[in-house]
């Protein structure tokens, strides 16, 4: 893994600084892509004391910025062989009548579009190199829908489609194709999803011992140092303590 190159998107938070600094700590060169440049900044000075790092400032909703970040790559930083599509979000929590159109476009655009323009914009060198690994981050949300959940939900079922054409289009190119979907995880997500009520988002958390970004981390680790013949194509994972989107035990 220390000759590979990992593209790893929302990098800035989360699953997805988790996942980079893991993948540094083992010796993978990571592209870190974010929207806040100076979580960037420090990330490019905390991890490059174990792998080359190469951060892109720019946002996934933006196609014309996408395509030209990754056009805009170094040659030695040209050659990906693990894109990371993890940025993604939440916005409001509302009945489909009450909905706000702006968080539908934001969470549409992101969650859907967005990861489907830095597919395309790296793809055509995996498929040129005949080799690579995608890993889209899905959500239990795209295995069932719950209540105020209803756009949401309707995004991460479509990157649960999504992946699944990738990965029937992609058949015999030399390229896996995979979906993980984790559950409840410890992030910013629902503080953004509350519009930043910390509190509110603090609750969603509470009586219960959630996910950690690191947990998701190391299943993305596992899934890329699986033999070259092996492909996880479909993974949810959840605490103990959530059975569904409903039913959490909480103490």
């Amino acid at each position: 893994m220390q000759n590979k190159t990992a593209f790893i998107t929302g990098a800035t938070s989360g699953i997805g600084m988790a996942t980079a600094k893991l993948f540094a700590k083992n010796g993978v060169k990571v592209i870190l892509c974010g929207r806040r440049e100076d979580r960037l900044k420090k990330l490019l000075k905390d991890l490059s004391e174990f792998t080359e790092v190469y951060t892109l400032n720019f946002d996934i909703r933006k196609k014309e910025d996408v395509f030209m970040a990754v056009k805009s790559l170094p040659e030695q930083f040209s050659k990906i062989d693990i894109l990371i599509n993890n940025a993604g979000n939440a916005h409001g929590m509302d009945t489909i009548d009450e909905g706000n159109t702006e968080d539908w476009d934001a969470m549409l655009d992101i969650n859907v579009k967005g990861l489907l323009y830095v597919s395309k914009a790296i793809l055509p060198k995996m498929i040129e190199q005949k080799s690579g690994h995608i890993i889209n981050i899905g959500s239990t949300a795209g295995k069932e829908v719950y209540p105020k959940g209803n756009v949401y939900c309707a995004s991460k079922h479509a990157v649960d489609a999504i992946n699944q054409g990738m990965r029937i289009d992609l058949n015999g190119k030399g390229i896996k194709v995979g979906v993980i979907n984790p559950g409840m995880v410890e992030t910013e997500f629902s503080e953004v999803r509350f519009k930043g009520d910390s509190k509110k988002a603090e609750k969603v958390y509470q009586g219960f011992t959630p996910l950690k970004p690191e947990d998701i981390a190391d299943i993305i680790w596992f899934t890329v140092t699986r033999p070259s013949h092996v492909n996880i194509a479909d993974l949810t994972v959840m605490c103990l303590d959530q059975a569904s989107s409903t039913i959490v035990n909480k103490k």
